[in-house]
């Protein structure tokens, strides 16, 4: 092994280990005139620091990816890099980020997505998540080729394809990872466990960290199943919550995992109802009862109604906040 194989190797090990947590997603607070709130951006971020989170993604769906200019992508991976210390020019690297990793959502077309990640590595990042391929005819040998692409472009950052496919086959996820040693994780948020036990084992259970990316509702099961992390958007609301039920799921407590699924259960299934149509809008919600961040989203989400609203806010009652 070269020096430069070995130093790529502990590079990554140190990723592969942020991936095997609680992977936060943040929200993009709005300001009052519809642009990126960065003051209260990044204080949400200090807040998950300060929780004890430590692997978050910018620009990741619960971010509204979507709905993000690219300059505003840019802008939010800037300043997450900032607070973590590995900003350029940052003077925060001694606050409660620092050493975090971030895990940058990047995606679209090939060249955006392309431009999106070495962008990320310029800044600091040390990883990139791939978010699913929006094309509506994705075959398998077309989604190696798309992620070959980006991860070729920044072979020194961590790779993460999000997949949300349940067609995808496992041994399509082993060709990428043969091409590409940098593709180091799966965010895997296809709602089947079996599905996801096998893809997994096709793929290769040790050769990727595999994260459920479909929150806290499906981390029990699917951390029984093999994943050794998992996504969170709830984290913005009660980072202390999170952070439990992933010590209760590293200890094997499933009892107490079983508690804080039955806790959490009413909040997640409101951000799931209507093929998700609500995901972001009710984080936020939940933010802006706590006097976090205002409860505005962008088209295609929408503010929740008062009888939604209510509910949001009867649903966090009793958390550890």
């Amino acid at each position: 092994m070269t020096d430069r194989t070995a130093h790529h190797s502990a590079h990554h090990s140190a990723h592969r280990a942020a991936l095997a947590d609680v992977v936060a997603i943040p929200v993009t607070p709005f300001a009052a005139d519809g642009s990126v709130d960065c003051g209260a951006y990044r204080t949400l971020l200090r807040r998950l620091f300060d929780a004890g989170v430590r692997t978050v993604t910018p620009c990741g769906n619960t971010g509204e990816f979507y709905a993000l200019t690219p300059h505003e992508r840019r802008l939010i991976t800037e300043l997450t890099l900032a607070e973590t210390g590995a900003g350029a020019g940052t003077e925060t690297g001694a606050g409660a980020g620092a050493g975090a990793a971030v895990l940058v959502g990047v995606g679209h077309d090939l060249p955006t997505a392309v431009e999106a990640a070495r962008h990320a590595r310029e800044v600091g990042a040390g990883m990139i998540m791939v978010h699913q391929p929006v094309h509506p005819y994705v075959s398998q040998g077309g989604w190696v080729d798309y992620h070959r692409e980006i991860a070729d472009a920044v072979p020194e950052l961590g790779v993460v394809p999000y997949l949300r496919n349940p067609v995808l086959e496992g041994r399509t996820i082993a060709r990428l990872g043969e091409l590409c040693p940098n593709v180091i994780g799966v965010k895997y948020a296809v709602p089947d466990a079996a599905r996801f036990a096998a893809v997994a084992r096709d793929a290769g259970l040790d050769r990727f960290v595999w994260v459920a990316g479909l929150a806290e509702l499906y981390a029990v099961p699917y951390w029984a199943l093999g994943a050794t992390g998992f996504t969170s958007g709830l984290v913005n609301v009660a980072p202390a919550v999170s952070l439990g039920l992933r010590d209760a799921l590293r200890a094997g407590d499933y009892q107490s995992a079983q508690k804080t699924w039955e806790l959490i259960r009413p909040f997640e299934e409101l951000r799931a109802a209507d093929q998700s149509a609500n995901n972001v809008t009710v984080v936020k919600e939940a933010l802006a009862v706590l006097g976090l961040c205002r409860n505005e989203v962008r088209p295609p989400s929408r503010v929740l109604p008062d009888t939604l609203r209510a509910e949001v806010a009867a649903a966090i009652e009793g958390w550890e906040i």
